[in-house]
């Protein structure tokens, strides 16, 4: 456990902003994830939308947790990204212009997707 825990090789000044990258990550997954199962039910016409959205609230096995998990998933995807970029704000990040370069295209792209 000392090898595992106290001794990790790690450096000394990472703190919990490091962990926002993989929050995006999981959030990520789960909004794929949740949008698959969700895409399996519903319908984008205009007449049958509000029957869709209902019927997966109340006949889909756990289709309410789902619905849940989607909408709250984008809310806190949003969350980690503005932490993650405000992370690498606050240490200096944007010195390096080519990774600083790609992470704003990122940025724009999951902003024009949302």
């Amino acid at each position: 456990i000392n090898h595992s825990f106290i001794d990790l090789p790690a450096p000394s000044n990472i703190s919990t902003w490091w962990n926002f990258g993989s929050l995006l990550g999981m959030c990520l997954i789960l909004q794929i994830l949740t949008g698959l199962f969700l895409a399996m039910h519903y319908t984008s016409d205009t007449t049958t939308a509000f029957s869709s959205v209902t019927h997966i609230c109340r006949d889909v096995n756990y289709g309410w947790i789902i619905r849940y998990l989607h909408a709250n998933g984008a809310s806190m995807f949003f969350i980690c990204l503005y932490m993650h970029v405000g992370r690498g704000m606050y240490y200096g990040s944007y010195t390096f212009s080519e990774t600083w370069n790609i992470g704003v295209v990122l940025l724009f792209t999951v902003m024009a997707t949302a």
